[in-house]
C-alpha cells in the first residue's frame, strides 16, 4: 500500500525501536531527545509526533527492558578451606596445597552453592586481577560510562 520496500520499512522499525530503546534506557531529557533527532532532518511536525511517542512509552519501554535484563546470582556467603598434601606413597616429602572454596549465591529467591578447587598461586593471581579491576573502576573513563548507564 504504501509503495516502499519490505528492507526500507523494515529498518526504519528497526531504528525507531533502537531510537526509543536507548532513549529510555538512558533517561534522557526532551531537549536532548528533540536534539538527538533534529539530526535526522525530519520535519518539525514529525519531530514533535516522535518526542510524544518518546514521552508517553518511556516508563512502559524501561519496565519492559528491566523485565527483559538477566537476572544474575548475588552473593550470600563463602567458606574456605586450605588442604595441604604433605606426603604420598611414592613421595614421602611433598607438599602439595590446595584452596577449596564453597561459594553460596541467591538467585531467584533459591539458595545454590558453588564448589571452587585452586592452588594458591592462581588463587593469588585471581585476586590481583580483580584487585586491578576495582582499580580501573576509580578511574574518570569508567565513573563516565558507570554515569551514563544509569
Amino acid at each position: 500500500k504504501l509503495n516502499i520496500g519490505v528492507d526500507t520499512i523494515q529498518h526504519g522499525v528497526e531504528g525507531l525501536t533502537y531510537l526509543l530503546t536507548e532513549s529510555s534506557k538512558l533517561m534522557i531529557s526532551e531537549i536532548d531527545f528533540q536534539d538527538s533527532i533534529h539530526v535526522l532532518g525530519f520535519s518539525d511536525e514529525l519531530n514533535k509526533l516522535l518526542l510524544q511517542l518518546y514521552l508517553d512509552n518511556r516508563k512502559e519501554i524501561r519496565s519492559i527492558l528491566s523485565e527483559l535484563a538477566p537476572k544474575f546470582p548475588s552473593y550470600h556467603s563463602l567458606e574456605w578451606r586450605l588442604d595441604v598434601q604433605l606426603a604420598s606413597r611414592s613421595l614421602r616429602q611433598q607438599i602439595k596445597p590446595a584452596v577449596t572454596i564453597k561459594l553460596h549465591l541467591n538467585q531467584n529467591e533459591d539458595q545454590t552453592a558453588q564448589v571452587l578447587q585452586t592452588d594458591p598461586s592462581t588463587l593469588l593471581h585471581l585476586i590481583q586481577q580483580l584487585e586491578q579491576a576495582l582499580g580501573e573502576m576509580k578511574t574518570n573513563h569508567c565513573r563516565r560510562i558507570v554515569r551514563n548507564m544509569k
